[in-house]
């Protein structure tokens, strides 16, 4: 199975996927980044696209990373990584289904407000601009498709701790 942790940057996604991994036995945590950091390290670069998740091979590397280690490993594997583009969020859905792993989609939301004061108190002020700039995609997503499309845990007022136990006990339900 799949936990997939889905929001905007500083919704807690990373914080909250290590403690899920604790909570529900058999689990790993696979950041999906790792991939698009790959595709980032090929020489001569692939051509920007301004987020490697534009790039066409990310999306199929995801599914087939996640199947790959879930074949070697059973399982579960938790993977905290922001999909905000519709399109990209069913192809990997439907590839995952193709091998038959079930997923479990949680949205990890806030309001923009607390969002925006994760953003500033926990990160360099240089990393700022390009979490900040996801704000408004989030909001967009979260409004036509994204919380139609997952299990919505609202952090606002949550611990990571709190967050991940909902999560845990949804999953194992």
């Amino acid at each position: 199975m799949i936990v997939w942790l889905n929001g905007t940057h500083g919704a807690g996604k990373t914080t909250t996927s290590a403690l899920v991994q604790q909570l529900i036995p058999e689990s790993r945590v696979f950041d999906a980044e790792k991939v698009g950091e790959t595709l980032m390290d090929i020489k001569p670069e692939l051509p920007w696209t301004g987020n490697f998740q534009h790039w066409p091979p990310w999306r199929p590397l995801v599914v087939e990373t996640a199947r790959h280690v879930l074949d070697y490993t059973g399982g579960t594997l938790v993977i905290p990584m922001t999909v905000l583009v519709e399109e990209y969020w069913r192809e990997i859905a439907a590839g995952l289904a193709r091998h038959s792993i079930p997923v479990r989609h949680f949205v990890l939301h806030a309001d923009q407000d607390t969002l925006r004061g994760r953003i500033e108190g926990d990160s360099p002020a240089g990393t700022w601009g390009f979490r900040l700039e996801h704000l408004a995609p989030y909001a967009e997503a979260a409004r036509t498709w994204l919380h139609d499309e997952a299990e919505v845990v609202d952090t606002t007022r949550l611990t990571p701790e709190q967050a991940a136990l909902r999560i845990a006990e949804a999953v194992k339900g």
